[in-house]
């Protein structure tokens, strides 16, 4: 395994005499989806040292099929887009699958491509780097590497295998993945220290999904946001009433160091969990 030193930035407050070691914003996700993403971006704090102009950003979207819904939509990648404002050019990414080439499922953001937002295809990129992911030898795109800022968003989806960090799955630039299933934690956590960690997470709540293939979910409108994506994993979980302890890919992520798994450790800013338990019940 390709061993990286990167750990998460995390901020540091003291709240009834637990450490908290991540911050984790919950806002409402208004009509101006920028809006919203600014003030979550605000409440975890300073993301200047992401939005440079000598940076480019790789969006790793979760587009598992473009003829489907279960997709951060493009309101709030759109939202991404403009608040990485000084970025000179912003990459929104996915790899080949057996539902279609990178580049078939992108059109779902077709709308937002201009000169300085381009759609990546992973699975074809000719300039790559060597890393071991779960034991096998596999090249990786050059674009997800450092100093490149990564940031992964996916649709809020009620599934144990995860939501972000199973977004990962997607940097196997194989277009046949199913074999990769068997080690999948692995899988997806030797990804993640192998480009170096997830700078930003962004959960697009609009809707949330009751399941892995779920084709309809329910009107939640939030957005769940922090550097932490650990951290960012666990609040999605538990805000669709899974339990992040009991969730391998959480729990080995924290055990490699990687993030902060326990909610009680997690410093949750704008709405609480609490107050929004009603809206993520099933109908």
């Amino acid at each position: 395994m390709l061993v990286n030193a990167y750990k998460p930035p995390h901020t540091v407050a003291l709240l009834a005499g637990v450490l908290l070691t991540s911050k984790v914003a919950i806002v409402q996700l208004d009509r101006d989806a920028r809006a919203s993403l600014k003030q979550a971006l605000d409440l975890i704090g300073n993301h200047s040292d992401l939005n440079k102009g000598n940076r480019a950003v790789v969006v790793k979207v979760g587009v598992f099929s473009h003829k489907g819904v279960m997709y951060p939509t493009v309101r709030v990648v759109d939202a991404i887009i403009s608040n990485f404002n000084n970025a000179q050019k912003i990459f929104l990414a996915e790899s080949d699958n057996y539902r279609g080439t990178g580049l078939e499922r992108l059109q779902v953001y077709r709308k937002l491509f201009e000169n300085r937002v381009v759609p990546f295809n992973l699975s074809t990129d000719t300039e790559t780097r060597k890393v071991k992911i779960a034991g096998e030898e596999m090249e990786f795109s050059h674009v997800l590497f450092k100093p490149n800022v990564f940031i992964s968003t996916h649709a809020l989806r009620r599934y144990d295998k995860g939501t972000i960090l199973k977004n990962l799955f997607g940097l196997i630039p194989e277009r046949k993945k199913a074999r990769f299933h068997k080690k999948l934690v692995a899988v997806l956590l030797d990804a993640y220290e192998a480009i170096g960690g997830i700078d930003l997470a962004v959960i697009d709540a609009t809707r949330t999904y009751l399941g892995p293939a779920a084709r309809k979910g329910i009107n939640t409108n939030v957005l769940v946001v922090g550097r932490d994506a650990v951290a960012v994993e666990a609040v999605g979980a538990t805000l669709t009433g899974l339990k992040p302890e009991k969730m391998p890919v959480i729990q080995e992520a924290m055990k490699r160091g990687l993030g902060e798994a326990k909610i009680e450790r997690i410093e949750v800013v704008g709405n609480s969990i609490e107050s929004l338990k009603e809206r993520f019940q099933h109908p």
